[in-house]
């Protein structure tokens, strides 16, 4: 009598969990099934056909996202969830994503612009200052902008970045000769002084092309670059080479 009390309770308890199993899991499930539909596929529909589609089945659309791009047309469904031809119920929302135009901007030309004010030109465009890189240039001023990628002209999605290199002046130890070619004595004598060389031996030629008392040659040929300072001599034209001794005698 026991054991058959211990059987009866056994099967009573297994009857109850698979009646909660079957309410609680398989008639829901089931019941899901045969009241859900499959969801169609949205993408590359214009928002209104899709906002039509949707409705039309009972479910509701909304704008969930939207994707930046030049490649497709605005407002086109480029994604959407839950994704195509899975299940849901109806009166489900269904959220999308759909395309709108990349803005794009003219790259400024910064070359020749200080530092500070190419930074302020490209947030007045809306771009960013990438990475700036550092060099040497004999003949641009420490700060200036000598060199830009992408370069003046060029078109950028808004919110790029753009790299500059700017000049650190003269390198140290930098001597360039300059051209002194038809320059006047003194005007010679600046140009070497602002380069960091002195003016050497003065020789003077008869010469009827050039304006008398102007440099008709130097020493170091224009450009060369030193690495230390040193004299440049000269040779000045003179019509007549009495007039050279009328110089020196007026002296």
């Amino acid at each position: 009598m026991n054991r058959f009390v211990r059987y009866l309770l056994i099967f009573g308890f297994m009857g109850l969990f698979t009646l909660i199993i079957f309410n609680s899991v398989i008639m829901p499930w089931y019941i899901r099934k045969a009241h859900s539909i499959p969801l169609m596929n949205l993408k590359n529909k214009t928002i209104s056909k899709a906002i039509d589609i949707l409705e039309s089945e009972g479910f509701k659309a909304v704008i969930n996202d939207t994707v930046l791009t030049n490649t497709v047309l605005s407002g086109i469904v480029m994604d959407q969830f839950p994704k195509p031809y899975s299940r849901v119920k109806a009166g489900r929302t269904v959220r999308l994503s759909i395309s709108h135009p990349e803005r794009l901007v003219d790259v400024p030309n910064l070359i020749g612009q200080s530092k500070r004010n190419g930074e302020l030109i490209l947030q007045q465009v809306g771009l960013l200052l990438d990475t700036v890189y550092f060099e040497f240039h004999p003949d641009k001023k420490e700060g200036t902008i000598i060199w830009q990628s992408p370069k003046g002209g060029d078109v950028l999605r808004k919110g790029n970045g753009i790299h500059l290199s700017v000049s650190q002046g003269k390198p140290p130890n930098f001597f360039q000769v300059p051209n002194l070619y038809q320059l006047s004595k003194t005007e010679a004598e600046k140009e070497l002084k602002k380069s960091g060389l002195l003016l050497g031996k003065i020789d003077y030629k008869q010469d009827t092309t050039l304006i008398p008392f102007t440099v008709l040659d130097q020493s170091i040929v224009p450009g060369t670059v030193l690495e230390r300072s040193i004299p440049v001599n000269i040779i000045i034209s003179v019509e007549d080479l009495q007039d050279i001794f009328n110089q020196m005698m007026e002296k």
